[in-house]
Order: structure tokens, then C-alpha cells, then sequence
């Protein structure tokens, strides 16, 4: 009887599957810090948007009740913020006070100050300072 030796069958080596994986593994290296820091550039956006917000609240209110220059900012800018959004519910929240702290992010708080100023935001410069520069925030003040 005669023995075929040169039978193959399928599949792949130890090697071949060490190689894939390891590329992959050097891929993922690659790519997941970008993702992170593109994670965090858009929290940063969105903070900065939710400032932008506020301060055409703030004015759409200063306008509609003929707020005088100097006077502190209320807590009724809620009524210009749409409703169904996690500023809205912060702001609704805030009280007398005029600072509220983001709904996504606790440790960041909005400071309304008056009808004069711009709104500010405190608690977001160390957070993002390795992924966005100064001039980012700009025209808001941003600690």
C-alpha cells in the first residue's frame, strides 16, 4: 500500500496567525490615540458651542425685556435654550445663581456673569489644554 505524503491540508501556520495579529496590534497603536484626541477635540467644540448658546440666549433676553448694561444675568435665559437638551435642563437648574455646571461633564461649569459680559467657563482649560490651543476658546473666557 502506498502512503500519499504530500497530502496538504488546509489551514494556516503559528506564524501566519502571529503576523496578522501583529499587525493589527500595530494598527490599533496606531489609530486609537487619534480617535481619543479626536474624541476630545469635539467635547471641546461642544463646550464652546454650548457658550455661543448661552450668549445669544442671554442677549435674546437682555432685548426682549430691555435689560439695562450691568445688571446680573438671570436664570429665565432657559426660555431661549431648546428644551429637550442637557443645557436646558442644567440651566433650568441653576437657580438665581447664574452658574450651572455642564450636564455631560460635572467637573465644567458655565458662569452667566451680567448682560454686559460674555458667558465664561471654568474648569475646561486643563482638560483640553494638550488637544486645543488658547485661541480656541477665543472670544470667551475659559479657566
Amino acid at each position: 500500500m502506498i502512503q500519499n505524503f504530500n497530502k496538504r491540508h488546509g489551514g494556516f501556520t503559528l506564524v501566519e496567525i502571529m503576523i496578522v495579529v501583529a499587525i493589527i496590534a500595530l494598527l490599533a497603536a496606531i489609530a486609537v490615540p487619534g480617535f481619543l484626541r479626536a474624541r476630545k477635540r469635539s467635547q471641546a467644540s461642544t463646550l464652546l458651542n454650548n457658550l455661543r448658546l448661552l450668549d445669544a440666549a442671554k442677549d435674546q433676553y437682555a432685548i426682549e425685556y430691555n435689560i439695562q448694561n450691568g445688571s446680573p444675568a438671570a436664570n429665565q435665559v432657559e426660555l431661549y435654550l431648546k428644551r429637550s437638551t442637557g443645557l436646558y435642563n442644567a440651566a433650568d437648574s441653576a437657580g438665581t445663581s447664574g452658574t450651572f455646571a455642564d450636564p455631560k461633564m460635572g467637573s465644567i461649569t458655565y458662569n452667566l456673569n451680567d448682560y454686559n459680559t460674555l458667558p465664561s467657563l471654568s474648569g475646561a482649560k486643563s482638560g483640553f489644554s494638550d488637544v486645543i490651543e488658547d485661541i480656541f476658546w477665543s472670544p470667551y473666557s475659559v479657566q
